[in-house]
């Protein structure tokens, strides 16, 4: 079937249940889920025959809708914010796999341009993390300690600082996609670039090891999530740039709830991260194995929940279940 002629037939129900769902007339539960499974029928048939097609990413959307509409009516509300977190979470974190997978590349691009950029200038540290900061801690390593700088403050003042110091660096992250998604890209080269001079500083030291497990020990979450917020910020602004059959302003806000949902994931991680720095990164004497086994399962997570679990979900919607 020719992709208009399959839109000419089934235009009029899709409206019918996007008003419904609107709230401009009620549906009884039993029209509901009769609706569900109208659409998502609609959207295999779509995804088989138009995979590429606006049409099948209205279906996708109007299909996660009902989707949340009926399982909200049939939950309480500690069920609903469980519901929250592993199913409305990671749909939203699949459908902004291409926007999390261009901040990946972006970020790792810039810190490899830092990387390159320090060994090619002796003075490009200092333009990057400023003359205070570097010569304090050539001081401390002078001193036997080259991670002191994450032992100046006490363990709850650093970690409340920290903590909300990167919720606020992904909050204009992010914010930054309401000028489309070359604002949030911006800020992504910028802090790309200063993690690559940051680790090059410690190796050009032959410090390799130890500024890696101190610095990954908390920077697994932190640098994972600072991508997560740049690529909620480039959904964003993909809503502006490539509205597709909607209009701009409903591509907007439509590309703005999945943004904020992927942006709030975030916030968690980011105090996890914050609780780490603040009062273990600082022990370099904890010893290796311990912190590499605390970057190893940080990793974990960050794979089964924004990778692994967004995938499990698409594939149990598509199914129906």
């Amino acid at each position: 079937m020719r992709e208009a002629v399959f839109i000419r037939r089934n235009l009029a129900k899709w409206r019918q249940i996007e008003g419904g769902m609107g709230g401009f007339y009620k549906f009884s539960p039993d029209e509901k889920v009769e609706a569900y499974n109208e659409v998502t029928s609609d959207l295999a048939f779509a995804q088989t025959h138009y995979p590429d097609s606006p049409i099948t990413n209205y279906l996708n959307d109007l299909s996660l809708a009902l989707h949340r509409n009926l399982y909200r009516n049939k939950t309480s509300s500690w069920s609903q914010l469980k519901h929250f977190w592993t199913h409305d979470i990671p749909l939203c974190v699949y459908e902004s796999r291409g926007a999390l997978l261009t901040s990946l590349a972006i970020f790792v691009v810039m810190i490899i341009v830092g990387i390159v950029s320090t060994y090619g200038d002796p003075e490009y540290t200092r333009q990057i993390l400023g003359d205070d900061y570097v010569n304090m801690t050539l001081q401390n390593i002078e001193n036997g300690e080259p991670m002191a700088v994450y032992g100046g403050d006490s363990q709850m003042v650093s970690f409340l600082g920290i903590t909300m110091n990167n919720v606020m660096v992904a909050f204009i992250i992010f914010g930054m996609g309401i000028f489309t998604s070359f604002g949030t890209g911006y800020h992504l080269m910028t802090n790309g670039v200063m993690v690559g001079t940051f680790i090059t500083f410690f190796i050009q030291r032959g410090l390799f090891v130890e500024s890696i497990l101190a610095i990954m020990l908390h920077g697994t979450l932190e640098l994972s999530a600072i991508v997560i917020a740049g690529g909620a910020g480039i959904t964003l602004g993909n809503g502006w740039l490539f509205p597709g059959t909607y209009s701009r302003m409903k591509s907007f806000v439509l590309a703005a709830r999945r943004g904020v949902k992927v942006l709030v994931s975030t916030v968690p991680i980011f105090i996890i991260a914050g609780f780490i720095e603040g009062f273990f990164t600082r022990y370099t004497h904890i010893g290796d194995a311990f912190r590499l086994l605390v970057i190893l399962c940080s990793l974990a997570f960050i794979v089964f929940y924004y990778v692994l679990l967004p995938i499990k979900r698409h594939k149990e919607l598509e199914n129906g279940e």
